[in-house]
This record gives structure tokens, C-alpha cells and sequence, in this order.
């Protein structure tokens, strides 16, 4: 019987990769380039009234709900913000979106790579977005439902949307995680704010407007080659 090298039975083993409690994705700008889609339904809209919005009012939008964003283009715009108003304003721009995200929807570069990796990894995964539920749906159709554990829509927060930390505070409640032991990745400022607030650790690829280290996120150029263990490294605060 040949003996044991005493030198291998003291190598130690590699440590295995510690992975956040669950990853938390954002929508719109950084899973798909639906963000673009965005502005052509507002510009769409917005020519229809024989008007332009401003690139100041169309950056403030980015990440808001709905009502938040109908307000800010019909007052850009110079229209009736009533709640009629803003309910009418929105069916057109949700119908011209409903349209081109069932058949213009692509993918932000290395984000169906990443969030594969992710659930391959066993790691829970949800869906955060501000964006409504039936166009969440169609979105989901090219991002694959499948994909995640759970899924948080802008009309499901009971009016607590970003920047407010409720919708990834619920996903972490349906996940049954703990924020501090989980990393959301996002592309916008109040996105950012709202994954924050509620604990958790962030990554932030900007896709419309700049995201900088000082709104509380690690800044990446894009998603392409992140895997779950750089992730792992941002919910320890390495």
C-alpha cells in the first residue's frame, strides 16, 4: 500500500465561490434594450400632439413607473396632466409599446449570457422592474419567463416604485432572502436608489443616462463576462 504524500494532504482545497443569496435584474436598459423602444413611443406620441420632449424630461424618465413618466412627458409637452389625461396619454404610448416589444426587443450586450450563468449557478433569481405587468409579460416572451423565481412589475408595489426600495424589498420577500445578502443590477439612477435603499448590494451598467460609484453601486462597462462570482464579490463588499 503506497503511502500518502504528506505534502498533498496538506494542501489545502480551493475555497468554493461564495454566491450572493439571489440576483435581482432590472428590465428595461439593462436585460434588454427596451429603454430605446421607450423613447420611440414617447417621440411617437409627443409628434402626434405636434410637439418635441426635451432630452432633460426623457433622461428623468428613465426608470420612473408609468403615471411618474406620462406626467413628465404631458407637462414637457405642455398638456393636461389630470389623471384622465395621464390615464389616456398612457394607453397609446402602452398599445405602441405593446407592438414593438412582442417584435424590436433585443438583448443588452452580455446580459442573456450573464443571467443564464446565474440561474445555471442555482442561484435564485428575480425580475425587478418598474415597467407594467402586460408589457413585463410580452417582454418576457424574448427574456424567458422561465428564467426567474420571481417577477415585480410597476403596478404591483401599491405606488411605492423606484426610487422607493418596495419593489426589491417584495422581490426579496417572495425569494425569501435577506437584502444585504443580495446584489440587484441596474442601469439607471433611481433604479440604483431603489436597490440601495432596500440593502442590497449594486451593480450598475448604465445604458441612457451615466451612473457613477458615488449613487452606492459598483459601475460596470456591461454585463459581458460577469459571472456569479464577481457577484459574489460585490455582497461582501469585496
Amino acid at each position: 500500500m503506497t503511502e500518502t504524500d504528506p505534502r498533498a494532504a496538506a494542501s489545502p482545497r480551493p475555497a468554493a465561490p461564495e454566491f450572493p443569496a439571489a440576483v435581482l435584474f432590472d428590465m428595461d436598459g439593462t436585460l434588454v434594450d427596451s429603454e430605446k423602444l421607450w423613447t420611440v413611443a414617447m417621440d411617437d406620441y409627443a409628434a402626434a400632439n405636434g410637439a418635441e420632449i426635451s432630452d432633460a424630461a426623457r433622461a428623468s424618465m428613465v426608470g420612473s413607473n408609468m403615471s411618474r413618466s406620462m406626467r413628465l412627458l404631458l407637462t414637457d409637452i405642455g398638456m393636461s396632466t389630470g389623471p384622465a389625461d395621464i390615464e389616456a396619454a398612457g394607453q397609446q404610448v402602452i398599445e405602441r409599446m405593446a407592438e414593438m416589444l412582442a417584435n424590436d426587443l433585443t438583448w443588452r450586450p452580455g446580459a442573456e449570457q450573464a443571467l443564464r450563468r446565474v440561474s445555471t449557478d442555482g442561484v435564485p433569481v428575480a425580475l425587478v422592474t418598474s415597467t407594467i405587468r402586460s408589457l413585463t409579460d410580452i417582454a418576457l416572451r424574448t427574456i424567458g419567463a422561465e428564467m426567474f423565481d420571481a417577477t415585480v412589475c410597476g403596478d404591483e408595489v401599491d405606488g411605492y416604485n423606484k426610487p422607493d426600495p418596495e419593489p426589491y424589498l417584495r422581490a426579496c420577500r417572495e425569494l425569501g432572502v435577506d437584502p444585504a445578502h443580495c446584489v440587484a443590477i441596474e442601469d439607471s439612477p433611481t433604479g440604483v436608489s431603489s436597490a440601495v435603499s432596500a440593502g442590497c448590494a449594486v451593480l450598475g451598467v448604465s445604458c441612457e443616462v451615466p451612473l457613477a460609484p458615488e449613487l452606492g453601486c459598483t459601475v460596470r462597462d456591461s454585463l459581458e463576462g460577469l459571472d456569479t462570482a464577481e457577484l459574489g464579490t460585490l455582497q461582501r463588499g469585496g
